[in-house]
């Protein structure tokens, strides 16, 4: 590696948000070296928030919604090629055109896709579709405009929702099937999870919770779905919304800490191997990342948030380029945010690590409020539906690890709408049938390994 960390070779995998806000990054502290960037679709970078919400209602095109650049990054962008495999010793990206791509240091970026349906024959029925791309929201959206009769979501986290909530502004009738006990469950827990339920009915949707979609139906084209009750479902589209596969497979061969929840990674965003040694010169950045938070008791976090990847990769970058001691660690506190049925929800901290919920302001019943949710007495995450306002003051009480629950008047004059605590009733991930957001993981091998003894 060049002894000036701004000259040499960088290369990027993975040409999303995180990608491009690295890159940018990358030339705003200096390095004038040479930068590529990989991405295996073919589009420049572009927002995905969008492609749930504005796209499927047809206010946006879903091939409209690049992300602006700060600056000219002066990128080799190698668009529509995938990485497969990575040669740590040798330094070389390994892409599926054949070609070896050199580096001094990498910035692994490649962020998570949808999870399929897990029957191939059934998955690639006609009207069977998946939401993460730009191409998926492209073919969705034309979809529902073609105005079919029923739609059924296979999952209630917040893309399915979302997707729901669309569905439902545009007329059209939806079907939600969600193995938990209620929609966001695996987000916000039990307690809330419960006006989500109640909003989506509100609004015309056939919620149907605690059941499991056994199989899709159709000859060629999808027509119907039988439900683990026994129950036939007839529907036109079935968007499957059951969380996200973080892309990692290309890294099987690597000897770096990867595996289904993710490519760990110290605070400062340099990767583990798989025994736990730190490189100096392989970096991740975004939805792939696991990461020690030192507000959640050093868990290793997977975060599939904008906020996250944003900061993740400013700090990646600059760390890429900065001596030892010029290095600074991730400690962005999480934040999310979904807009459905009319509400605004926000969250910051991280719900799931919580065993109580306390609505400190407003209430269910007026559809507006803020959930504070605590650990071991003090507070560690806050939503708030309708009440955005209220995000940053309860960010502070969460990263100056304030008592919970908070006192009287500690967001306002007014007293807690409830004096006590309630469990927050986080549920395991593994009973939903979407993924969570936030995954709180120690890190477990997917292979057990051989100890290495020197010889003699």
């Amino acid at each position: 590696m060049p002894g000036d960390l701004r000259q040499g070779r960088i290369v990027i995998v993975g040409a999303s948000l995180a990608g491009l806000r690295a890159a940018e990054t990358l030339r705003e502290a200096g390095f004038t070296g040479s930068l590529t960037v990989v991405g295996d679709e073919p589009h420049p970078p572009y927002d995905r928030p969008p492609l749930s919400k504005q796209v499927l209602l047809g206010r946006v095109a879903a091939h409209a919604t690049a992300l602006p650049a700060r600056r000219d990054p002066d990128a080799d962008w190698r668009l529509g090629v995938r990485a497969t495999g990575l040669d740590p010793i040798g330094k070389r990206v390994l892409l599926a055109d054949g070609e070896p791509l050199p580096y001094d240091r990498l910035l692994i970026a490649t962020g998570t896709r949808a999870r399929p349906w897990p029957d191939q024959a059934q998955a690639a029925l006609d009207g069977v579709l998946t939401l993460r791309t730009s191409d998926d929201a492209a073919h969705l959206a034309e979809r529902l405009a073609a105005g079919p009769r029923r739609v059924l979501v296979i999952g209630a986290g917040f893309t399915g929702s979302e997707i729901a909530s669309a569905c439902r502004e545009l007329g059209i009738e939806v079907t939600v099937a969600e193995r938990g006990p209620a929609p966001l469950v695996g987000a916000l827990g039990g307690t809330l999870s419960q006006l989500a339920a109640g909003l989506q009915r509100a609004h015309g949707v056939d919620l149907r919770c605690g059941v499991t979609v056994t199989a899709l139906r159709g000859d060629g084209r999808f027509t119907g779905a039988d439900l683990s009750d026994g129950s036939h479902l007839e529907a036109d589209v079935c968007v499957i919304a059951m969380g996200a596969v973080r892309n990692t497979e290309w890294l099987a061969d690597s000897g770096l800490a990867a595996g289904p929840r993710g490519l760990a990674c110290d605070a400062g965003c340099r990767v583990f191997d798989q025994y736990g040694i730190v490189t100096d010169d392989v970096f991740v950045a975004g939805d792939v990342a696991r990461f020690p938070h030192p507000l959640f008791e050093y868990q290793m976090l997977s975060l599939e948030h904008w906020g996250n990847a944003v900061a993740q990769a400013e700090v990646a970058a600059h760390n890429m380029v900065s001596p030892g001691p010029s290095r600074r660690p991730h400690l962005a506190v999480p934040v999310f945010w979904s807009s459905q049925f009319g509400l605004n929800i926000k969250s910051v901290g991280v719900p799931t690590f919580s065993d109580q919920v306390l609505i400190a302001q407003g209430s269910i019943a007026e559809g507006r409020l803020v959930a504070v949710y605590g650990y071991r007495g003090r507070i560690t995450a806050a939503v708030t539906v309708n009440m955005a306002k209220w995000l940053e003051h309860y960010q502070g009480l969460i990263e100056t690890a304030a008592p919970f629950p908070p006192g009287p008047g500690a967001a306002d004059a007014r007293p807690l709408v409830a004096d006590f605590p309630v469990p927050s009733n986080v549920p395991d991930p593994r009973g939903l049938c979407h993924g969570p957001t936030v995954a709180l993981t120690g890190h477990l091998p997917d292979r057990r390994l051989s100890v290495v003894r020197p010889a003699g």
